[in-house]
């Protein structure tokens, strides 16, 4: 049973569709998920779709898409807010019928008069309608009209947050807001409290931002007689250096992530501990999450974003995936990194070289970048931070590097036999490794830095290694070479 009195615990998430699903919305639904796992309950999806100005089907699309990416899954169809207008304007005509509000007849002009006289006057702004106390024979019958809540104008309101702990407010404080707007339609702080009646919504987690709307939700919760729902307000997440979150320090939309390579599972636990904790658990499955997730471990300051963090996090989930399961979801990356569908042989290669390639990188795309001379069309381009190493005495040594491993049998042409020829060679020619190491390397990738010279030699193949060092050796090497890519220029 829930801790406040219902049987069932019921989360939701109610992100408005006026933009992406950016990661602090995307955490806001990973805690209530998990929280709802945890008792045993459900979690909701709401769309808050009643700024029909700013509210687009395209948004809405990128919420669900966003959650279902990131494997946040909720019971049920989507509530549309605005298709529950019919509803509130029920609730609001019931609070007016009960004295609990009133109409108001004060016109937009009249109210914009009050505030500049207030301002003029150096005092705080504060609403009082002259209405508030009028009966219905005191009321025009050809002026247009908002509904308005009778708020309590004594005492205190005092919410028992999850998080914040007891906060509380002078009623006199708060004014009485519009509940149904002159032309009928409700206000965002009414149709909230309803839906939030209607769906059985038991615990409310979301930003600290919604404190302040907290203390007048929950007076429309007292005036219809509701047992208002348990809030917890966590605290907004920051940048490295404690400002507010801004795109630089990753207030992206969550397909942001997805496109430069992160993993749904890695950014899920990152998002988990970004503000809450167990103990010192820092790696830990959502699975291992939904049992264990409680409010009371949640912090009071702000949470502090960190690309680098969220890399340590995805390079651990990204080594720890079988290499089938590697390659199949990095098989988007790999396409757009070669521009084309990539072929069996080269499929095999990559198969190959997984172990290698994911040892290094951080995200998808950092693995398809470094794998992309397994599928670059010879002659491969050489970087131009690279070429500098193709020196013509390390093209000579190449050259007869290159004699050597000719005499390898195809049958043989392992990491174990390479190395062993290699290093042979190396004592023959009075060389330190590092002085063929290198040039055979950019030779065979482009680039200074790679999986281990010997993996990738293995990698390739006897005919096709063979045949990038013919390249470098009997062309030379140019930063400007053929098949220098774009941004190599």
């Amino acid at each position: 049973m829930a801790d406040n009195g219902k049987t069932e615990v019921v989360t939701r998430f109610a992100p408005s569709p006026t933009g992406f699903l950016h990661i602090g919305g995307a955490r806001t639904a990973l805690f209530n998920y998990l929280f709802a796992r945890r008792h045993g309950g459900r979690f909701l999806l709401r769309i808050e779709d009643t700024d029909r100005e700013r509210s687009t089907p395209e948004a809405v699309a990128a919420i669900i898409d966003g959650l279902t990416w990131l494997g946040i899954h909720w019971e049920g169809e989507p509530v549309s807010q605005f298709a529950r207008a019919e509803r509130h304007r029920e609730v609001a005509f019931e609070l007016l019928a009960r004295g609990m509000a009133y109409k108001c007849f004060v016109t937009p002009e009249e109210l914009a008069a009050a505030r500049e006289a207030a301002r003029r006057e150096g005092r705080p702004w504060r609403f009082e309608s002259p209405w508030r106390d009028a009966g219905p024979a005191d009321h025009p019958d050809d002026r247009p009209f908002v509904i308005r809540l009778k708020a309590p104008r004594e005492g205190e309101t005092v919410i028992e947050d999850r998080v914040q702990g007891t906060v509380r407010v002078a009623n006199a404080e708060l004014d009485d807001m519009v509940l149904l707007r002159s032309d009928g339609t409700p206000t965002y702080m009414l149709a909230v409290v309803v839906d939030d009646h209607d769906m059985g919504i038991t615990h409310v987690i979301r930003g600290d931002d919604h404190l302040t709307n907290a203390f007048r939700q929950i007076q429309i919760f007292h005036a219809m007689g509701w047992k208002p729902p348990i809030y917890a307000h966590i605290p907004l997440i920051h940048g490295p250096d404690g400002r507010k979150l801004s795109k630089r320090h990753g207030a992206l939309g969550i397909e942001a992530y997805r496109d430069m390579g992160y993993l749904p599972e890695a950014l899920r636990n990152y998002l988990l501990r970004l503000g809450w904790g167990h103990g010192d658990i820092e790696i830990i499955s959502t699975e291992e999450a939904a049992k264990i997730f409680a409010l009371e471990d949640i912090g009071k300051g702000p949470a502090r974003f960190d690309f680098q963090k969220l890399d340590a996090f995805n390079a651990h989930y990204l080594r720890a995936l079988d290499d089938d399961e590697l390659l199949r979801r990095a098989m988007p990356f790999f396409s757009r990194q070669a521009g084309r569908a990539l072929t069996e042989d080269e499929l095999r290669r990559l198969r190959a070289a997984m172990p290698g390639l994911k040892a290094r990188a951080k995200t998808l795309k950092d693995l398809a970048e470094s794998a992309a001379f397994l599928y670059t069309a010879r002659p491969i381009p050489i970087a131009a931070d690279a070429a500098g190493l193709l020196t013509d005495e390390a093209r000579r040594h190449l050259r007869e590097l290159a004699g050597e491993l000719a005499a390898v049998d195809p049958a043989a042409w392992d990491e174990t036999t390479l190395e062993r020829v290699v290093n042979a060679f190396v004592e023959r020619a009075g060389l330190r490794l590092k002085a063929i190491a290198q040039p055979l390397r950019v030779a065979l990738t482009g680039r200074r830095v790679s999986p281990g010279i010997f993996e990738v030699l293995a990698v390739l193949g006897k005919d096709e290694a063979l045949a990038r060092i013919a390249d470098v050796t009997q062309a030379g090497s140019r930063p400007d070479a053929p098949g220098r890519r774009a941004d190599q220029k």
